[in-house]
């Protein structure tokens, strides 16, 4: 069974009319409105979560969030860009590309990570964060989520990074 916002408010409904049977013959629920609380609580955070943008259908899974549309050189849609949950921490640009293909992931572009910093600043720590751009042969682009700026990196270096997913138009 999928677990839907509509299964969460039917269930909602049900617990509802439940505590309302038990209250009317004097039984204490308190108890038992803890525990469908905690149950409600469970049941929203496992959740698939669907997000309807024009055009397309975006399931997001539990812990993702949707950063936004990029758009291309000339100036057209180019992809929706999903940010994924979790970071790595004291990684160096190779050891975070490596750790994001064996997550499933990739490092965010220059572009990309301007994108994450205007919709999704709060998402990070006030610190720098490897992009998937490489500036020179020993260094790589990172954005510091504390105001924006972007500057390069000496690969070597250990660092923050967090993993994105495109859906291409």
């Amino acid at each position: 069974m999928a677990i839907t916002q509509e299964t969460i408010q039917e269930e909602t409904k049900k617990l509802g009319e439940m505590i309302a049977r038990f209250e009317s013959i004097g039984v204490n629920v308190g108890d038992a409105k803890v525990w469908a609380e905690r149950l409600l609580a469970k049941l929203n955070a496992s959740a698939a979560t669907v997000l309807s943008v024009p055009g397309i259908e975006i399931t997001l899974a539990p812990g993702e969030r949707y950063a936004g549309l990029l758009l291309n050189e000339e100036g057209k849609p180019s992809h929706h860009l999903v940010l994924l949950p979790g970071e790595f921490e004291d990684v160096s640009w190779d050891a975070a590309k490596s750790a994001a293909e064996k997550a499933g992931g990739e490092l965010p572009s220059r572009r990309e990570q301007s994108l994450l910093f205007a919709n999704l600043k709060s998402e990070f720590k006030a610190a720098w964060y490897w992009s998937s751009e490489q500036a020179s042969s020993d260094g790589a682009w990172t954005q510091y989520f504390d105001d924006g700026y972007q500057s390069t990196g000496i690969k070597k270096f250990e660092g923050r990074a967090r993993l994105v997913r495109r859906l291409f138009l």
